[in-house]
């Protein structure tokens, strides 16, 4: 689905990403890891569009994604929700969800219904303004931002960072509920082992830039912790 080759990024004169390997098989959950300042967010954006890259490739379902501007990413069936959430803040949470309405593929302009059935408190709070949100809603808000583009796969870029326990634990079974029963594909960046090993299938690790191991989640052991995610 998703395909990541020897992928090069650099940011003014330095060099962050180099030549990253990445793939988001369909109906794969992976999860990117790595200490702070590893590059992990740099490669979701360009992924994105919102950086652009220096060579090598991203192509989504076949489709060569650095030839799309940004605004075309969620056209293709890619849903995004960034770290730190950036919702509307004075928009009311149903303004927050109607805002993908109009690139969706059906021409729909009607929220879905499972947007509520996943997040029912975003029903209750409808006309609430954004900001007014607890850091948890808002977290379901950005979510359901991104579904409502019903997409083949989500990206989301620490979607536990600020967040209360019970909220994360929901966001895990939603996330699986997503991908187990429906087989949406995730490419999440999370720094919390916990949820890590509870959601993904499979797992990276950057380091410097650079993907230095991946696998199955089962292989991400206490020595690959130690070595290479350990503070």
């Amino acid at each position: 689905m998703l395909e990541v080759r020897t992928f090069n990024q650099f940011y003014g004169g330095s060099h962050t990403l180099w030549d990253v390997d990445l793939s988001v098989p369909a109906g794969s959950l992976v999860c990117v890891m790595g200490r702070n300042g590893m590059g992990k967010t740099t490669l979701l954006k360009c992924i994105m569009g919102l950086l652009p890259g220096s060579s090598g490739s991203i192509t989504f379902d076949g489709v060569d994604l650095l030839k799309r501007p940004a605004e075309e990413r969620a056209r293709v069936g890619i849903g995004y929700v960034p770290q730190g959430r950036e919702i509307f803040s004075h928009l009311t949470v149903e303004e927050n969800l109607s805002v993908g309405l109009g690139i969706r593929k059906n021409g729909a302009r009607v929220i879905p219904p499972r947007i509520f059935d996943l997040f029912p408190v975003l029903k209750q709070m409808l006309n609430r303004r954004g900001g007014d949100l607890s850091g948890g809603q808002q977290q379901q808000l950005a979510i359901g931002r991104a579904l409502v583009l019903e997409p083949k796969l989500l990206i989301l870029d620490e979607p536990t960072e600020g967040i209360q326990p019970n909220i994360v634990h929901e966001i895990g079974d939603i996330v699986l509920r997503l991908n187990k029963e429906e087989g949406l594909a995730v490419l999440l960046v999370e720094q919390k082992l916990p949820f890590a090993r509870r959601v993904a299938s499979e797992f990276c690790i950057l380091s410097n830039g650079r993907r230095v191991v991946s696998g199955a989640i089962n292989e991400l052991t206490d020595e690959v912790v130690r070595a290479h995610l350990s503070v």
